[in-house]
């Protein structure tokens, strides 16, 4: 018997985060090998009128892709891809991978080359630009293991985070949004952390299902020039396959001058891909009240409940565009609740958030009680 879970939320990435119309082309992408969802996927589009277009891929095979790729093979790699996208709509990216180190002994070169000349082009400028689009995990054996838990209790805790309420969340960000909006100078604080820096000008966006599922933050980005001060992440965090830990970043005037962590050389290699891979080009706080620990899948751990990310790279274009471009965009998380150390949020020197708890009453909305 098909699991009622997965025909909701089917329904939900076709109804509700891409919001399918009649006549419109959808890519499906599924990286792995997971079908139930693939299927009620493809027949939620048949029942909107949409017409899917499914692509099957797999890391390791892409791996050994990439291992004895050329500079011209890429391009045309990306070219061929960009025609396709430019025939989509929306697009809908299902990852089920069963290594999620798979791509870790790709060269570095390598890597480099695929994110500037085909990720950057077909994803960054014309999926994210062009369509409307989603992208989620699907859970596994691997991904259980991440989250130190059994395979069973794992799905449970999947389907409760991805079939949330997204609609009620949405409704909750207006008044952190808003705050944003009309803020000037933001500060964290925190064990190893003393940030300050201004998102004046810079607007920001509610994520609430349309874009990620699993969802919940709210982000704008910092002026350029701005960041000043030191950040410690405490979240283990996954890079083209690598696991950094204990990412520690010093900033003067908007430039990461000093970065340490598990792996410093590897870390400072990808912060040299280019000049804007040193500035920062996201601040977002996130709320999802069912994720409280990191399991280095950054679509989870970017929305657990009394986190926040600071990302080196790519600004995302339109009106939380802080001018910043890179060939990277790495979203870097600390949690703030107590069993973390905690921390503070400081936005025009009040107190909003307090060891992971809105303590302003327009943002209470916000905290876990309220959006379960």
């Amino acid at each position: 018997m098909k699991d009622p879970r997965i025909q909701k939320l089917a329904e939900n990435l076709v109804g509700y985060s891409v919001d399918v119309q009649p006549g419109e082309n959808v890519l499906v992408e599924m990286i792995g090998d997971e079908r139930d969802l693939l299927k009620a996927v493809v027949e939620e589009i048949g029942k909107k009128g949409g017409n899917a277009f499914v692509e099957l891929t797999d890391k390791a095979v892409q791996s050994s892709q990439l291992k004895y790729a050329t500079e011209e093979g890429i391009k045309a790699w990306a070219e061929y891809d960009l025609v396709r996208m430019k025939m989509m709509d929306c697009y809908i990216g299902i990852r089920a991978g069963s290594n999620v180190n798979d791509m870790s002994d790709v060269p570095k070169d390598k890597m480099k080359l695929y994110n500037s000349l085909y990720s950057h082009p077909v994803h960054s400028e014309q999926r994210v630009k062009q369509t409307k689009w989603v992208v989620l995990r699907y859970p596994n054996a691997s991904m259980a293991q991440l989250a130190s838990m059994s395979t069973e209790a794992f799905e449970d805790f999947y389907f409760d985070v991805c079939n949330l309420d997204y609609a009620k969340m949405d409704r909750a960000q207006d008044a952190l949004s808003e705050l944003m909006n009309r803020t000037d100078k933001v500060r964290i604080t925190g064990p190893g952390t003393d940030l300050s820096f201004s998102i004046k000008g810079i607007e920001s966006e509610k994520c609430s299902g349309q874009k990620n599922i699993p969802d919940g933050e709210v982000y704008t980005a910092p002026v350029r020039d701005s960041v000043n001060g030191t950040i410690s992440y405490n979240a283990a965090t996954l890079y083209n396959g690598i696991t950094f830990e204990n990412i520690k970043f010093r900033f003067e005037n908007g430039k990461i001058v000093e970065a340490t962590g598990s792996d410093t050389t590897r870390l400072n290699e990808i912060l040299d891909s280019d000049e804007g891979a040193r500035y920062i080009g996201e601040f977002a706080i996130g709320f999802n009240p069912y994720i409280l620990h990191p399991m280095k899948d950054i679509l989870f751990d970017e929305k657990i409940a009394g986190s926040l990310h600071f990302t080196p790279g790519q600004a995302y274009e339109g009106v939380t565009d802080n001018g910043n471009r890179s060939s990277i965009h790495w979203d870097l998380v600390l949690i703030q609740r107590p069993d973390y150390g905690g921390g503070e949020i400081y936005f025009d020197d009040v107190l909003i958030r307090k060891d992971g708890i809105f303590v302003l009453p327009e943002l209470e909305g916000l905290n876990p009680e309220n959006l379960i």
